[in-house]
This record gives C-alpha cells, structure tokens and sequence, in this order.
C-alpha cells in the first residue's frame, strides 16, 4: 500500500519484521511440539529458544541466490542458532509455515478492523439518536418521496454496520485454522498430534483437511467481509455526498478552518473524504473478486494465487482501516443544516403528502381507488408544473368541495415520523 492510503496498525502487522517473526512463531511452536514428542533434546531446545531470531538483510541476502522466501528465513534462523539449526522446519513444507502465520496476521488485522467498525457504530449511533425527530425528506430514485426522520436515516448506516461486524467475527472464525501436515497434506513426516499440538500452542484449530495448502475458500471470506464493509461505507459516503450537493445542501462532511477545496474556485467545499471513500470500495471489491480466483488452483496446489496474495491482503487491510477512519471522522463531526432540511421538506408545496390524501378518499370518500389515484396525480402534476399549491389544486376540485377540513389534516409532517422512537427501542431491544 502506498504511504498515503496506509495506517500504522495495519504497516506495524503487515510489515516483513512482523512477518517473519510471526513465521518464527509458527517455527517455535514447531520446535516446542516435536520438543514434547521426544524428538528434539531437552538441551537443544533450549539453545533454540535462546538464539533463535532473523535480520532480514541476512534473509534478502539468502533469498537473492535461492530464490525462495521460507528457505531463505529457515537458513538465516538455522545460522542464528548454529548446529541445533537442524532441527527446524522438520517434517513440513513452506505453506504449513506461511498459511499459519497468515492466519495469524488475518485474525490480528480482523481484530483492529473491528475495533475501528464499533467506533464507527458509535459514532453514527450518536449521531441517529441527535437527529432521532428531525423531520427530513425521504427520497427514492433522488426525487422527494414522503418525509422520515435524519435520525432514522442513520439508524440504517448503523444496523448495516452491525451485520457488517458479524460478517467480520465470522470471518475471523474461518480463518482462524493452520496447517502443519507436510507436502500435500498427508502428514507423511509430521504426524496429526503435532500439527494440533503447534494449533494449540498458537491459540488457532488444525484444518480438518488440507493438501499443500489452507484452501483459500477461508481468505476469499476474509475479503468478501471486507469488501461488503467497504459497501456500506460507500453508501454511507454516496448519501453524504448528495446531502452536500448545492441544489441540496443538508449536511457536509467536516471542512477545516485552513482547508481549501479547488486550486481554481476558492468558494469550493467539496465532499472529498466521502469520494475517497466511494473510491476506495472499489478497491476492496476488486480485492476479494482476486481472492475468490485464488481458490481454484491446480491439484494439490500451485503457486498462481501467491503474488496476488502479497499484495492484496496487506492492501485490503489497510484500505478497509484508512476508510473506515474517515468515514468516522465524517459522522463524528458531520455539519447537518437544519433549517434547510426543514426547507428542503417544504420544496414541492405538499406532494409529499400525495399517499396520504389518497388514501383518506378511498377510506373516507369511499372513492375507487383508480379515482382517487387520478384525481391526487392530476392534481399532484398542475402543482408540480407551478399552477398553485398542492392542497389549493386539491380543494379547487369540485369532487373534493366537501372534504377541506379532512385534507388540510392530512398535510403535518408529524403523523409520518410518529414511530420514530418506537423503532429506534425496537432497533436497540434487539
């Protein structure tokens, strides 16, 4: 991931310092478990224990003449330790090493991403329950539907976010298995007990089966997670960005004091963390269609799925943290303007109460429901075409001379967002 994109968590965990002493990890348990099986002396095991440890200059210098990443690292920890460097890496294979390591750096990086997805589901919540009874207008197809509240437009940002954080432990679980059965999973040289024994000792499960490889079903779910994450932040972020369009000017994601918008039109505020945002889940959509290709490889394994790997597990991590810390920045401080949302909801002079005067002549003017349908969009189209008010084109209509005082009732914003609480203790019951 290049610098601008990438967080410190994500550099700290997907760096070659962190790898390869998460891989030494996976050697150690190793060592510990064929240690406990009798096979590596007592006192071997302590000069292991003691010495063992990497300089990645040392690895780089390996690798340029074998051309291989794990003999590179076994030979620069065998020469760490001298002649009880023998005993490492025995009876397995590089991906027993790799694979379990990875699934420790997944399960690391799904940890702080879910950290970062609960401070976002605070944020937005704080900002649901701020906005809870604010009349707002809702919108279908971008065209004013009928009114519903800012808070409850949030709650959904936040309910998405909750299924998205189940999606993630869910995720985390699948992937938390290694690998330590050998060449193409037979456990020839490296029996089952010791392969659970390492698991055990690196707090993940053994793979019930495995060839050369964990099946990349696992990290294909890992990236679907993340890339559905990265969904919902783009819808949060879209809405964003239609709320600050001028034409409608409702809410806009943070502006700092010496910010500056355009290097041509200084009066530009524009919405450029949510398009970030918007950009970047393009990123993590193409990630995981990456991973769910890695799946099928040949026979027992080939190596088809590796560089993609190299580069887009590392990059999906950080582009999921860097959005998900601006979207949080964007909700935290979001400058929601409340006049013109109440202005906004009195912009087509009453159509947005059109379902509700519909619905009281069939109810109570007992009309067919084809009349009244005719009679609400006749009336609903000279208005929105400038020929007066809604409800006046509505009352100039001799079939309806009787029925003033029931359809000035109707036009109250209030009946449409009279549950808003109810559903918002509902949400939160659940």
């Amino acid at each position: 991931m290049i610098d601008r994109y990438s967080t410190p968590a994500m550099s700290r965990i997907w760096s070659d310092e962190n790898r390869f002493s998460t891989m030494l990890k996976v050697e150690m348990a190793l060592c510990i478990a064929w240690k406990e099986a009798g096979r590596i002396p007592e006192e071997a095991m302590e000069d292991i224990s003691d010495k063992a440890s990497f300089s990645i200059k040392r690895i780089e210098e390996i690798e340029s003449q074998v051309r291989h990443d794990v003999i590179a690292f076994v030979s620069a920890v065998a020469e760490s330790i001298g002649e009880n460097g023998r005993y490492l890496h025995l009876g397995v294979t590089s991906s027993d090493i790799l694979d379990t390591a990875t699934a420790l750096m997944m399960r690391e990086s799904l940890a702080v991403i879910s950290d970062a997805v609960s401070q976002l589901q605070d944020d937005v919540m704080n900002i649901a329950l701020k906005y809870k009874n604010l009349p707002c207008i809702g919108r279908t197809h971008g065209v004013h539907a009928e009114p519903t509240t800012l808070g409850l437009k949030f709650l959904n940002w936040y309910a998405e976010l909750r299924r998205d954080a189940e999606r993630l432990d869910a995720a985390s679980e699948q992937i938390s298995y290694g690998k330590i059965s050998g060449a193409v999973g037979t456990y020839a040289l490296c029996p089952p007990e010791i392969e659970a024994r390492v698991c055990d000792i690196l707090g993940l499960k053994p793979a019930p089966v495995s060839n050369q490889i964990i099946q990349r079903d696992r990290h294909a779910q890992v990236l679907s997670a993340l890339a559905l994450l990265g969904c919902g932040l783009e819808r949060m972020a879209t809405e964003v960005r239609h709320l600050q369009r001028t034409e409608v000017g409702e809410a806009f994601e943070p502006f700092g004091s010496s910010q500056k918008g355009s290097s041509a039109m200084p009066h530009k505020r524009n919405p450029i963390r949510s398009e970030r945002v918007c950009g970047m889940s393009r990123l993590l959509r193409g990630y995981s269609v990456t991973a769910m290709e890695n799946v099928a490889l040949w026979h027992e394994r080939d190596i088809s799925h590796s560089s993609a790997e190299r580069i887009i597990w590392p990059d999906a991590f950080h582009t999921a943290h860097f959005m998900l810390r601006d979207a949080s920045y964007i909700v935290r401080d979001l400058d929601v303007d409340e006049a013109r949302v109440k202005k906004n909801l009195g912009m087509t002079n009453g159509l947005i109460y059109s379902q509700r005067v519909m619905t009281a002549l069939i109810d109570e003017l007992k009309m067919p429901r084809e009349t009244a349908y005719k009679i609400v969009q006749t009336c609903a189209m000279r208005a929105a075409g400038g020929e007066g008010s809604f409800l006046e084109l509505l009352l100039r209509d001799e079939r309806l001379k009787d029925a003033a005082d029931t359809l000035e009732s109707l036009f109250d914003v209030e009946f449409y967002i009279r549950y808003a609480d109810e559903i918002f203790e509902r949400f939160r019951s659940l």
